[in-house]
């Protein structure tokens, strides 16, 4: 049985099925395996910033948006420390600020912050007066407020983001957690609601998708054939969504191609949608 790449596919008589079993049988998963990136920050990187942010707060007594800002400029890894005492991601972040500091702050000005943070975390936070220097004060203003205020009463079938162990009943919440450490299963639970390496995750998220591309790349460039490779989010005429490869080029397509990669049913049916779209713009 030939592969199906040596497949002739203008054969009315192909038989369809060993090739599909083939390509299943080929299919692994990589949930387990996360590729780092140029921003990971290790475990010894991020402990710095919390001794940091504890010393700058008097072990959490004090936690006032000045000895905040205080630890990140000496290392500004501590204002994701802080963001994880939260238990925030960088948009929610951003949205709890503008709603309600008022300071106009966007998701992609808070991703570009936390960018920043991951690249160089031991660096000091130095961000002049600037409009990013004034987000990042809102930020740390908002969250001192939402620390100070803790848990408030909820109604019944609605949990609020803070009732967590460390920030339950708010700064003494902290204070305990910081004194006397967490208790193996509450870690277990906190994992639980957030599950391990969600951030970084989301961060490398197109290095996964990029596994695909890279191997398409390779086997255009190996067979001498003319492509144009788009960026993300590009916009090119003609095409209402743009594929990530173009063969030859826009101005004059032989065939388009989308790399995709999914390991869950939600994101496959999203990617689906994607590939149908990008045939019908093929026939047209």
């Amino acid at each position: 049985m030939p592969l199906r790449f040596e497949t002739n596919y203008r054969d009315p008589n192909v038989p369809w099925d060993p090739l599909v079993d083939e390509v299943f049988d080929e299919l692994r998963s990589t949930f387990l395996e996360v590729p780092k990136g140029d921003d990971f920050i290790e475990y010894p990187v991020f402990e710095k910033g919390y001794e940091v942010l504890k010393r700058c707060t008097d072990a959490f007594k004090v936690v006032t948006a000045e000895n905040v800002l205080t630890a990140l400029h000496e290392a500004r890894i501590a204002f994701t420390v802080f963001r994880c005492i939260l238990g925030l991601s960088p948009p929610e972040w951003a949205y709890v600020t503008t709603e309600v500091a008022g300071v106009e702050v966007d998701q992609g000005a808070a991703r570009s912050i936390d960018r920043k943070v991951r690249l160089a975390p031991l660096a000091p936070m130095d961000e002049g007066e600037g409009v990013t220097a004034k987000r990042v004060r809102a930020m740390v203003d908002v969250g001192v407020r939402l620390l100070a205020q803790g848990t408030p009463s909820m109604p019944p079938g609605v949990v609020h983001r803070l009732d967590k162990a460390d920030t339950a009943e708010g700064l003494r919440s902290l204070r305990s957690m910081s004194e006397l450490g967490a208790p193996y299963p509450v870690l277990l639970y906190e994992r639980f609601l957030g599950r391990p390496f969600a951030t970084h995750r989301d961060s490398v998220s197109e290095l996964v998708g990029e596994v695909v591309e890279v191997a398409i790349r390779n086997v255009l460039t190996a067979a001498g054939v003319s492509f144009r490779e788009t960026k993300r989010a590009e916009r090119v005429p003609g095409f209402d969504q743009a594929p990530d490869f173009i063969i030859p080029d826009e101005f004059t397509p032989a065939a388009v191609i989308e790399a995709k990669l999914t390991e869950d049913d939600g994101t496959a049916r999203d990617k689906v949608a994607r590939v149908q779209r990008l045939r019908t713009l093929r026939d047209e």
